[in-house]
Protein backbone atom coordinates (compact mmCIF):
# COMPACT_ATOMS: atom_id res chain seq x y z
CA UNK A 1 0.00 0.00 0.00
CA UNK A 2 1.55 3.49 -0.67
CA UNK A 3 2.24 5.71 1.79
CA UNK A 4 0.54 9.01 2.28
CA UNK A 5 2.54 11.87 1.56
CA UNK A 6 2.71 14.44 4.20
CA UNK A 7 0.60 17.78 3.50
CA UNK A 8 2.39 20.80 2.36
CA UNK A 9 3.33 23.50 5.00
CA UNK A 10 0.19 25.58 5.04
CA UNK A 11 2.65 28.61 4.55
CA UNK A 12 5.57 27.09 2.55
CA UNK A 13 8.14 30.33 1.94
CA UNK A 14 5.45 33.05 3.35
CA UNK A 15 7.27 36.03 4.13
CA UNK A 16 5.38 37.37 7.36
CA UNK A 17 6.51 40.05 9.88
CA UNK A 18 5.43 40.46 13.27
CA UNK A 19 5.44 43.93 14.96
CA UNK A 20 4.61 42.42 18.35
CA UNK A 21 5.98 43.36 21.27
CA UNK A 22 9.19 40.94 23.03
CA UNK A 23 8.99 38.01 23.74
CA UNK A 24 5.48 37.68 22.10
CA UNK A 25 7.18 38.42 18.64
CA UNK A 26 9.70 35.58 19.13
CA UNK A 27 6.97 33.20 20.28
CA UNK A 28 4.39 33.95 17.30
CA UNK A 29 7.48 33.84 15.08
CA UNK A 30 8.38 30.40 16.11
CA UNK A 31 4.71 28.91 14.86
CA UNK A 32 4.82 30.95 12.16
CA UNK A 33 8.34 29.27 10.84
CA UNK A 34 6.56 26.00 12.27
CA UNK A 35 4.20 26.31 9.21
CA UNK A 36 6.93 26.86 6.97
CA UNK A 37 6.73 30.59 6.94
CA UNK A 38 9.47 33.06 6.35
CA UNK A 39 8.57 34.70 9.71
CA UNK A 40 10.80 37.91 11.07
CA UNK A 41 10.27 40.05 14.13
CA UNK A 42 10.30 43.46 14.35
CA UNK A 43 8.65 45.28 17.52
CA UNK A 44 7.26 48.14 17.01
CA UNK A 45 6.30 48.32 20.75
CA UNK A 46 8.73 48.22 23.64
CA UNK A 47 7.12 48.22 27.14
CA UNK A 48 9.12 48.95 30.42
CA UNK A 49 7.40 48.86 34.02
CA UNK A 50 7.59 52.52 35.66
CA UNK A 51 9.72 52.54 38.54
CA UNK A 52 8.03 52.52 41.98
CA UNK A 53 6.69 55.36 43.63
CA UNK A 54 5.00 56.00 46.93
CA UNK A 55 1.28 56.18 44.64
CA UNK A 56 1.62 52.60 43.61
CA UNK A 57 2.90 51.52 46.81
CA UNK A 58 -0.03 52.74 48.35
CA UNK A 59 -2.69 51.47 46.11
CA UNK A 60 -1.28 48.20 45.79
CA UNK A 61 -1.07 48.08 49.84
CA UNK A 62 -4.68 49.21 50.04
CA UNK A 63 -5.92 46.75 47.04
CA UNK A 64 -8.56 44.90 49.79
CA UNK A 65 -10.47 47.92 49.67
CA UNK A 66 -11.22 46.88 46.19
CA UNK A 67 -14.66 45.23 45.04
CA UNK A 68 -13.00 44.37 41.64
CA UNK A 69 -9.55 44.59 39.60
CA UNK A 70 -8.87 44.53 36.11
CA UNK A 71 -6.01 43.60 33.99
CA UNK A 72 -5.95 44.92 30.68
CA UNK A 73 -3.31 42.83 29.28
CA UNK A 74 -0.63 39.85 30.00
CA UNK A 75 2.28 42.45 30.78
CA UNK A 76 0.21 44.74 33.12
CA UNK A 77 -1.45 40.72 34.55
CA UNK A 78 2.28 39.95 35.51
CA UNK A 79 3.35 43.13 36.60
CA UNK A 80 0.77 43.33 38.95
CA UNK A 81 1.69 39.98 40.53
CA UNK A 82 4.91 41.01 40.88
CA UNK A 83 3.62 43.61 43.70
CA UNK A 84 1.11 41.00 44.95
CA UNK A 85 4.49 38.96 45.34
CA UNK A 86 6.21 41.54 47.23
CA UNK A 87 3.59 43.34 49.69
CA UNK A 88 0.81 40.12 50.19
CA UNK A 89 1.94 37.18 51.01
CA UNK A 90 -1.41 36.19 50.68
CA UNK A 91 -3.70 37.20 48.11
CA UNK A 92 -6.78 39.81 49.73
CA UNK A 93 -10.18 38.01 49.82
CA UNK A 94 -12.97 39.83 48.48
CA UNK A 95 -11.97 40.53 44.88
CA UNK A 96 -13.58 39.84 42.28
CA UNK A 97 -10.55 39.50 39.48
CA UNK A 98 -10.77 40.22 35.67
CA UNK A 99 -8.60 39.75 32.01
CA UNK A 100 -9.19 41.18 29.22
CA UNK A 101 -8.89 38.27 26.53
CA UNK A 102 -7.94 34.69 27.77
CA UNK A 103 -4.16 35.36 27.66
CA UNK A 104 -4.49 38.04 30.56
CA UNK A 105 -6.90 35.56 32.16
CA UNK A 106 -4.51 33.09 32.04
CA UNK A 107 -1.53 34.91 33.56
CA UNK A 108 -4.25 35.59 36.84
CA UNK A 109 -5.89 32.08 37.09
CA UNK A 110 -1.45 30.78 36.87
CA UNK A 111 -1.24 33.08 40.52
CA UNK A 112 -4.44 30.48 42.18
CA UNK A 113 -6.76 33.52 41.26
CA UNK A 114 -10.18 33.18 39.38
CA UNK A 115 -10.59 35.29 36.78
CA UNK A 116 -13.56 36.36 34.93
CA UNK A 117 -13.35 36.99 31.43
CA UNK A 118 -15.42 37.27 28.22
CA UNK A 119 -17.16 33.67 27.14
CA UNK A 120 -16.09 35.28 23.72
CA UNK A 121 -14.09 37.75 22.61
CA UNK A 122 -10.90 39.28 23.86
CA UNK A 123 -11.56 43.47 23.87
CA UNK A 124 -12.84 45.53 26.41
CA UNK A 125 -16.17 45.92 24.70
CA UNK A 126 -16.55 41.93 25.44
CA UNK A 127 -15.23 42.37 29.07
CA UNK A 128 -17.89 45.21 29.61
CA UNK A 129 -20.95 42.41 28.72
CA UNK A 130 -19.91 40.78 31.72
CA UNK A 131 -23.12 40.96 34.75
CA UNK A 132 -20.71 41.16 37.29
CA UNK A 133 -19.83 44.52 35.46
CA UNK A 134 -23.20 45.89 34.85
CA UNK A 135 -24.12 47.56 37.96
CA UNK A 136 -22.00 49.06 40.41
CA UNK A 137 -23.25 51.05 42.86
CA UNK A 138 -20.01 53.16 44.53
CA UNK A 139 -17.93 49.90 44.02
CA UNK A 140 -14.28 50.43 43.98
CA UNK A 141 -12.80 49.50 40.75
CA UNK A 142 -8.93 48.63 39.94
CA UNK A 143 -7.51 49.01 36.52
CA UNK A 144 -4.57 47.72 36.35
CA UNK A 145 -2.75 48.84 32.46
CA UNK A 146 0.21 50.64 30.79
CA UNK A 147 1.04 54.63 31.31
CA UNK A 148 -1.90 55.49 28.42
CA UNK A 149 -4.40 53.13 27.06
CA UNK A 150 -7.97 53.63 25.77
CA UNK A 151 -10.73 55.20 28.11
CA UNK A 152 -13.67 52.81 27.42
CA UNK A 153 -12.96 50.79 30.63
CA UNK A 154 -12.92 53.45 33.37
CA UNK A 155 -15.52 55.72 31.67
CA UNK A 156 -17.96 52.65 30.91
CA UNK A 157 -17.35 51.79 34.50
CA UNK A 158 -17.88 55.19 36.37
CA UNK A 159 -21.09 55.86 33.88
CA UNK A 160 -22.42 51.95 35.55
CA UNK A 161 -21.52 54.06 39.21
CA UNK A 162 -18.50 52.79 40.16
CA UNK A 163 -15.41 54.94 41.92
CA UNK A 164 -12.36 53.99 39.26
CA UNK A 165 -9.05 54.02 40.15
CA UNK A 166 -6.05 53.74 37.54
CA UNK A 167 -3.21 51.81 38.59
CA UNK A 168 -0.66 52.47 35.59
CA UNK A 169 2.60 50.10 35.51
CA UNK A 170 4.13 50.23 32.92
CA UNK A 171 4.90 52.60 29.60
CA UNK A 172 5.24 51.96 25.75
CA UNK A 173 7.26 53.57 23.01
CA UNK A 174 7.98 52.77 20.02
CA UNK A 175 11.37 51.34 19.36
CA UNK A 176 14.07 53.57 17.29
CA UNK A 177 15.50 51.51 14.55
CA UNK A 178 17.93 52.75 12.32
CA UNK A 179 17.60 53.19 8.78
CA UNK A 180 19.53 50.18 7.23
CA UNK A 181 17.40 47.76 9.71
CA UNK A 182 14.21 48.84 8.46
CA UNK A 183 15.11 48.80 4.82
CA UNK A 184 15.65 45.26 5.47
CA UNK A 185 12.72 44.51 6.79
CA UNK A 186 10.01 46.20 4.73
CA UNK A 187 11.44 47.11 1.65
CA UNK A 188 14.06 44.04 1.13
CA UNK A 189 12.08 41.68 3.07
CA UNK A 190 9.03 42.86 1.46
CA UNK A 191 6.50 41.12 3.79
CA UNK A 192 3.63 39.70 2.25
CA UNK A 193 1.82 39.82 5.65
CA UNK A 194 2.57 41.63 8.53
CA UNK A 195 1.13 41.35 12.70
CA UNK A 196 -0.48 44.54 14.42
CA UNK A 197 -2.31 43.35 17.31
CA UNK A 198 -2.89 46.84 18.61
CA UNK A 199 -3.78 50.22 17.09
CA UNK A 200 -0.60 51.57 18.39
CA UNK A 201 1.70 49.30 16.49
CA UNK A 202 0.03 50.37 13.59
CA UNK A 203 0.15 53.96 13.89
CA UNK A 204 4.06 52.94 14.53
CA UNK A 205 4.00 51.30 11.35
CA UNK A 206 2.78 53.41 9.29
CA UNK A 207 4.71 55.88 9.82
CA UNK A 208 7.85 53.84 9.68
CA UNK A 209 6.20 52.94 6.18
CA UNK A 210 6.18 56.39 5.15
CA UNK A 211 9.51 57.47 6.21
CA UNK A 212 11.19 54.30 3.91
CA UNK A 213 8.95 54.22 1.48
CA UNK A 214 7.42 51.19 1.38
CA UNK A 215 4.11 50.60 -0.19
CA UNK A 216 1.52 48.56 2.66
CA UNK A 217 -1.12 49.14 -0.04
CA UNK A 218 -1.09 45.22 -1.22
CA UNK A 219 0.35 43.99 2.32
CA UNK A 220 -1.73 42.33 4.24
CA UNK A 221 -2.40 43.30 8.05
CA UNK A 222 -3.22 41.40 10.64
CA UNK A 223 -5.26 42.89 13.05
CA UNK A 224 -6.94 42.52 16.45
CA UNK A 225 -10.48 43.76 16.04
CA UNK A 226 -12.88 45.90 13.37
CA UNK A 227 -11.64 48.50 15.00
CA UNK A 228 -8.75 48.56 14.41
CA UNK A 229 -9.14 47.80 10.69
CA UNK A 230 -11.37 50.56 10.16
CA UNK A 231 -8.16 52.73 11.34
CA UNK A 232 -6.51 50.87 8.69
CA UNK A 233 -8.54 51.65 5.97
CA UNK A 234 -8.72 55.20 7.31
CA UNK A 235 -5.26 55.29 5.93
CA UNK A 236 -5.74 53.61 2.91
CA UNK A 237 -4.99 50.05 3.67
CA UNK A 238 -7.73 47.32 2.72
CA UNK A 239 -6.38 44.05 3.11
CA UNK A 240 -7.35 43.32 6.83
CA UNK A 241 -7.46 40.16 8.74
CA UNK A 242 -9.34 39.80 12.16
CA UNK A 243 -8.26 36.09 13.65
CA UNK A 244 -11.30 34.78 15.71
CA UNK A 245 -8.59 34.88 18.87
CA UNK A 246 -5.45 36.51 19.57
CA UNK A 247 -4.01 32.64 20.58
CA UNK A 248 -0.63 32.11 17.99
CA UNK A 249 -2.43 29.09 16.71
CA UNK A 250 -5.35 30.84 15.31
CA UNK A 251 -3.44 33.97 13.54
CA UNK A 252 -1.46 31.57 11.89
CA UNK A 253 -4.35 29.40 10.58
CA UNK A 254 -6.29 32.91 9.42
CA UNK A 255 -3.04 34.24 7.67
CA UNK A 256 -2.64 31.03 5.82
CA UNK A 257 -6.06 31.13 4.68
CA UNK A 258 -5.83 34.84 3.50
CA UNK A 259 -3.07 33.89 1.92
CA UNK A 260 -4.47 30.93 0.15
CA UNK A 261 -7.54 32.62 -0.62
CA UNK A 262 -5.63 35.28 -3.01
CA UNK A 263 -3.60 32.79 -4.97
CA UNK A 264 -4.77 29.72 -4.33
CA UNK A 265 -2.01 28.59 -1.74
CA UNK A 266 0.23 28.39 -4.83
CA UNK A 267 3.23 29.67 -2.79
CA UNK A 268 5.42 32.88 -2.83
CA UNK A 269 4.91 35.91 -4.56
CA UNK A 270 7.33 38.19 -4.58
Amino acid sequence: MATRQPDALPLEGRRILICRPQPEADRLATAFRDAGADARALPLITREPLPEDPATRTLILNLDEFSHVIAVSPYAANLLLEWLDTWWPQTPAGIHWYGVGAGTAAVLASHGLNPLQPETGHTSEDLLQLPELATLDHEKVLVVRGEEGRELIPQTLENRGARVTMLPLYRRYCPNYDKDTLKAMLNDFSPEAIVTLSGETLNNLIALSENTGHNLEDTLLVVPVERIAEQARQAGLRRTCIPGSLADSTIVAAVARQLASVDGGSGNTK
